[in-house]
C-alpha cells in the first residue's frame, strides 16, 4: 500500500504557520506530505529562520522528499508581500485559495487527509469575506450537513454541540437536533476513525449545576435530557445531562472515551489546560480527515524562531493514523 499523503495549509502567511513549515521541513514526517503555499513566502522565512530549505515542487506523482530541509509544495502566491507579524488583507484570498485546494484535493482523492495551521479570521473579514473558521468552511465546502469540532489532547476528546458563537446565542441553538446530531457524529467516528466498539461519551448540561432541577434554567429537562434518553434506546453508552464543573475531574473520567459540551468555552479551556501545545482539533463528519494545530497565528513569534511545532507534530501524527484507517481499516497505521 502507497503512503498517506496529506496536505498540510500554513495558514496566515504573516504568522506561525509558515515558520512551522520551514521547521516540519527540518524533520520530515514518515508520510507523503505536501505544503499549500507560496514557496517565495516559505524561503524567506527560512532565511529569517536560518534554516535551510529546498523547495521540490508538487506535480502529483512524484513521493514526498525524505531528506532534512526539503519541503513539497503546491504553488499558490500570496497578493503582497510579506513581513511576519504584519497583517495584510490583500492577501486574505491567498488564505482562502490554500484551503480551497486542500479540501477539493482530499475530495478528489489527491490527497488522503489535511492538516491545517492558524489562520487570522479577522484580517479575512476585514478583507469583506465572511469567515467564521476552518471547521465551517470545510462543512460548505464539502456539502455536508453537519460537522462536529473536537479537539483532542492525548486520552482526552471533548466535542462541542455550538462552535464560534457569541455566548448570549447560545443556549437558542442548543438545540434537540443539534444535540442528537452531535452525539451522533462523535459515537459513529469514535467507532469508524478510533476503532472503539462501543464507546462510552459523557454529555454536559448546559446550566450551571446542570440546571439544578430546573432552577437555573430548563434545557437539561426539555432538550438534552429527552435526546440522551432517545439515543440511549439506540444502545449508545451516554452519561448525562452532567454538571460541567465537576465533570472534568479525573473520577469522571475514567474510562470515557468523549465529552460532548455544549459550547466552546465550556469543554476548551479544561482540555487546552490538559494539553496546550499538544493537542489537536479534529473535524468530525467530513468525507476527509481533517486535523489542525490547537493555537493561533501568534503575530509576534512569527520569524523569531520561537515558535513550538508540538501541537502541528501531534496533528501531523493523528491525521496521518485517522487517514491510514479509513484507507484500511485492518491495516496497521505505517506510512
Amino acid at each position: 500500500m502507497t503512503a498517506v499523503r496529506l496536505a498540510f495549509t500554513p495558514g496566515e502567511p504573516a504568522g506561525i504557520g509558515i515558520d512551522l513549515a520551514v521547521m516540519l521541513a527540518q524533520n520530515p514526517p514518515d508520510c507523503g506530505l505536501v505544503c499549500i503555499a507560496d514557496p517565495d513566502v516559505l524561503l524567506a522565512r527560512a532565511r529569517d529562520l536560518g534554516l535551510p530549505l529546498t523547495i521540490h515542487a508538487f506535480d502529483g506523482k512524484r513521493p514526498a522528499p525524505r531528506e532534512a530541509g526539503a519541503l513539497q509544495v503546491a504553488a499558490v502566491h500570496v497578493a503582497e508581500a510579506v513581513v511576519p507579524g504584519a497583517l495584510q488583507p490583500r492577501n486574505a484570498a491567498y488564505v482562502l485559495e490554500t484551503l480551497r485546494i486542500a479540501a477539493d484535493g482530499c475530495l478528489a482523492g489527491t490527497f488522503d487527509g489535511l492538516v491545517t495551521g492558524p489562520v487570522q479570521k479577522s484580517v479575512i473579514n476585514d478583507a469583506g469575506v465572511p469567515f467564521s473558521g476552518h471547521t465551517e468552511f470545510f462543512c460548505e465546502r464539502s456539502g455536508v450537513g453537519h460537522v462536529v469540532m473536537m479537539l483532542v489532547a492525548g486520552g482526552l476528546r471533548v466535542a462541542l454541540v455550538t462552535t464560534h458563537l457569541p455566548l448570549r446565542d447560545v443556549a437558542g441553538q442548543v438545540t434537540s437536533e443539534a444535540v442528537r446530531r452531535t452525539v451522533r457524529t462523535v459515537h459513529g467516528c469514535l467507532q469508524s476513525d478510533w476503532g472503539i466498539e462501543r464507546p462510552r461519551i459523557l454529555v454536559a448540561g448546559l446550566n450551571p449545576h446542570a440546571g439544578e432541577g430546573g432552577h437555573l434554567g430548563r434545557e437539561e429537562i426539555e432538550v438534552i435530557g429527552p435526546v440522551l434518553a432517545e439515543l440511549r434506546g439506540e444502545g449508545m453508552a451516554l452519561e448525562g445531562p452532567l454538571p460541567a464543573d465537576t465533570l472534568f475531574t479525573p473520577r469522571q473520567l475514567q474510562g470515557a472515551d468523549a465529552v460532548v459540551a455544549m459550547y466552546h468555552d465550556q469543554g476548551l479551556p479544561v482540555l487546552k489546560h490538559a494539553g496546550f501545545g499538544r493537542a489537536v482539533n479534529v473535524t468530525l463528519g467530513l468525507p476527509f480527515v481533517r486535523t489542525s494545530v490547537d493555537h493561533g497565528t501568534a503575530l509576534d513569534l512569527a520569524g523569531t524562531g520561537r515558535a513550538d511545532a508540538g501541537s502541528l507534530s501531534e496533528a501531523l501524527q493523528l491525521a496521518r493514523e485517522l487517514a491510514a484507517r479509513r484507507r484500511a481499516p485492518d491495516a496497521a497505521t505505517g506510512g
